[in-house]
């Protein structure tokens, strides 16, 4: 694959996404205002490029290195790319001036995307001249590990823009889906939410501890969820399949769901009690050391699931 790839910023998601690209052959124009953020990205994507080749996720460092380009002038930067990925702040006024910016540098038909967690794209490109060629492409961080992209349009999104992000989105070997319609939070994001707010309600009421709740994911749900999805899960856990399943369990559900109050879970004192239990179990300086053992793990478990699809 040869397409021409511009991001929008050096920080954490947009180096990832860097090495998304050019790990499958695209060449990457990596912007950001920052001199020495791109300085140090270029580092930092060695180094991941590093992890991934020594796990035997990718074959060589130096060949997707050398696809990437780092730029601090955005007209240079962005000419001649067919796709844009910003990674910009989390701010609805930012986003909007970096997409007139954006509008002024690229051709009419580039299509501009957005990393971001849960902003609706109608909300930052209804200005522009070409809002049709403008959606979401929400990845899942490291999403050089974790491959699922949200591909959200706004209501004047093209068709052709959206299949052309889907295609790209294969191509570099993510897995996108599409988000028939714009909703705050995306799909991963509400479902996320679902459970961090049940799990936040169950440890302030005293349910149980923090360190069990997350053994409760990890050891038992988690497990099944990481090679197969909830409808999956209750299609196969009641003989008939998932209407089965919700003539049985369906009661049982509508009651904990009525039992759901609407208080605010995330309130200053739950997680002030749960910040106390987690950094008793991993004081802040082991953070990073944690976190780098995480996506060892994340490595790991993609090299098993690759192997196990060749069988």
């Amino acid at each position: 694959m040869t397409a021409r790839i511009g991001i929008i910023g050096a920080g954490l998601i947009g180096r990832a996404w860097a090495i998304v690209f050019a790990r499958s052959g695209m060449t990457v124009r990596l912007y950001d205002v920052d001199a020495n953020a791109l300085d140090q990205a270029r580092d930092a994507i060695r180094q991941s490029l590093q992890d991934l080749h020594q796990v035997g996720l990718i074959e060589d460092v130096e060949a997707p290195l050398s696809l990437i380009q780092t730029e601090s002038d955005l007209a240079h930067s962005m000419m001649g790319v067919e796709y844009v990925q910003e990674c910009g702040p989390e701010d609805v006024a930012a986003k909007r001036r970096i997409y007139t910016e954006l509008e002024s540098v690229v051709t009419p038909d580039t299509v501009l995307a957005s990393s971001t967690s849960g902003i609706a794209a109608s909300r930052f490109t209804d200005h522009l001249k070409h809002p049709e060629r403008c959606l979401v492409a929400h990845p899942v961080n490291p999403p050089y590990l974790i491959p699922l992209v949200e591909v959200v349009p706004s209501p004047a999104t093209s068709e052709a823009s959206v299949n052309r992000t889907m295609q790209l989105m294969e191509e570099a070997q993510q897995t996108p889906i599409l988000v028939r319609k714009e909703i705050q939070g995306f799909i991963l994001n509400r479902l996320q939410g679902a459970l961090l707010n049940e799990s936040l309600r169950l440890f302030r009421d005293g349910y149980v501890s923090a360190e069990d709740l997350d053994k409760t994911v990890k050891h038992g749900l988690g497990l099944r969820w990481s090679f197969m999805g909830p409808f999956e899960t209750i299609d196969l856990n009641a003989p008939n399949g998932v209407v089965d399943y919700g003539d049985r369990y369906g009661p049982l559900y509508r009651d904990v769901d009525r039992q759901r109050g609407d208080d605010d879970p995330w309130d200053v004192a739950t997680l002030a009690a749960l910040g106390q239990e987690r950094r008793e179990q991993l004081p802040s300086e082991g953070l990073a050391k944690r976190q780098a053992w995480r996506d060892r793990r994340l490595m790991a478990l993609m090299a098993h699931q690759r192997h196990i699809e060749t069988q």
